[in-house]
């Protein structure tokens, strides 16, 4: 297929309709391991034994994601970013419809969870692949100065992803009773993202590689193995970039994950109200997200996340004594604050993360420093917040990351200003 001039609007559609898919069959998969997978596959352990093993499986693809980095990133650095957008989305996308379509614990016995845990490590490893790759095709099209601008669309993906994933749930929640719920309709929106993925394939093969990239080619400046490269030069900066990271999955995840599970089962709010005050939440994450990418621009990309991490400290001690109200309106605000910082957080980072590495294992380097920062913000939560029951000690636990995130961020320099064209030893 013919590719297409790499306007700001084709640049803006390619980068988000991928991390969108992707993020929509990850959120997916959160939201029905809340909700139903562990009736559906745990049948035979209590009820909380039965969430902790929904939520390690959900866990499982944090883990796999890394590795999903590392290959993608591989190749990506070697061969070029767009040939990687594309076999991420269709591992992603193939993985989500069979989990839709995979039989449960009652059908085919033990072997059911483990092929769900299979499939959901190819998830991780697809979702590990895209990130990188669409903070790349934003940042390395971007004119100078508007990295920021450029790099806000691959960061809306997530809020574009979460709305769609739990309002079909939503819808689902209303049409359906709960046991047609919970014995195929939750199986729904899996087997809807085969349509989403043929979707993003054709904007994906018609956008062209990357100007810095094809520069990169010409100067013959592309590494054999990217990722020892990456190793030997900038160790330090995967590891730092992964802390700053962190607070932004602990917020997100803890708001939308578990508190989802936690006011359903242990607050007793009903699905259907926590699922759309969530939504709404998320509505002000995407506004924090574009707000603070573009402010980044101007005031820098550590002055406007430091200022997210300083807000997430104060607000982990707030946010459950609003939860252990019960009342809408006081969950709401807990659950819409919390998200909304995660996305003045989430904003700068598609353009921080890649400018920290250079040119020749940038893939690798961001992807890595990104899923990283995912196994710590993203997998534990749930897990430790489950065994905490809530209250004000997973409040502390999420003030702990943001002060995490906070320290990394002071070791690491600004990178606003610098060039991703010119080879360097920043």
């Amino acid at each position: 297929m013919k590719e297409t001039t790499p306007t700001r609007t084709r640049v803006a559609v390619a980068s988000l309709v991928g991390t969108a898919i992707e993020f929509y069959d990850f959120y997916i998969y959160g939201t029905a391991a809340a909700l139903v997978l562990n009736t559906a596959f745990f049948p035979e352990m209590d009820a909380t034994a039965g969430t902790l093993a929904a939520f390690s499986t959900f866990a499982v693809a944090f883990l796999s994601r890394p590795l999903g980095s590392a290959l993608f990133g591989h190749w990506g650095d070697r061969i070029g970013r767009k040939s990687m957008l594309v076999a991420s989305l269709l591992l992603m996308g193939l993985s989500t419809v069979a989990i839709g379509l995979l039989p449960g614990y009652a059908a085919i016995g033990v072997a059911a969870p483990i092929l769900l845990v299979l499939l959901r490590f190819s998830q991780g490893i697809g979702l590990g692949g895209e990130w990188g790759g669409a903070a790349l095709l934003a940042t390395e099209h971007a004119p100078p100065g508007k990295r920021g601008l450029y790099a806000m669309f691959p960061q809306l993906g997530p809020a574009v992803g979460f709305i769609a994933a739990n309002g079909f749930f939503l819808v689902l929640g209303v049409t359906l009773s709960e046991e047609q719920f919970r014995s195929w309709g939750w199986r729904l929106p899996f087997v809807a993202s085969l349509l989403l993925v043929l979707i993003g394939l054709y904007v994906r093969v018609r956008i062209a590689e990357t100007p810095v990239f094809r520069q990169a080619m010409d100067q013959r400046r592309i590494a054999k193995v990217p990722f020892a490269g990456l190793m030997r030069h900038q160790w330090r900066r995967v590891l730092l970039g992964a802390g700053a990271m962190t607070i932004a999955y602990t917020l997100f995840y803890t708001a939308t994950v578990y508190c989802l599970s936690y006011g359903t089962a242990t607050l007793g709010l009903p699905r259907t109200t926590m699922l759309a005050l969530t939504m709404v939440g998320v509505v002000f994450m995407a506004a924090g997200t574009a707000v603070s990418a573009i402010v980044s621009d101007r005031a820098g990309r550590k002055r406007t996340l430091l200022a997210g991490t300083a807000g997430a400290v104060v607000w982990g001690l707030v946010m459950f004594p609003l939860m252990e109200t019960r009342s809408v309106v006081l969950v709401g605000v807990a659950l819409t604050v919390a998200l909304a910082l995660m996305g003045l957080i989430f904003g700068p980072m598609g353009a921080y993360l890649p400018e920290l590495f250079h040119t020749e294992y940038r893939y690798s380097g961001a992807s890595v420093a990104y899923s990283l920062g995912g196994v710590l913000g993203g997998a534990v939560p749930p897990l430790v917040a489950t065994v905490l029951q809530g209250g004000f000690a997973v409040g502390v636990y999420v003030s702990a990351m943001a002060v995490l995130s906070a320290l990394c961020l002071l070791v690491l320099p600004e990178t606003a200003t610098e060039s991703l064209t010119q080879p360097n030893e920043r």
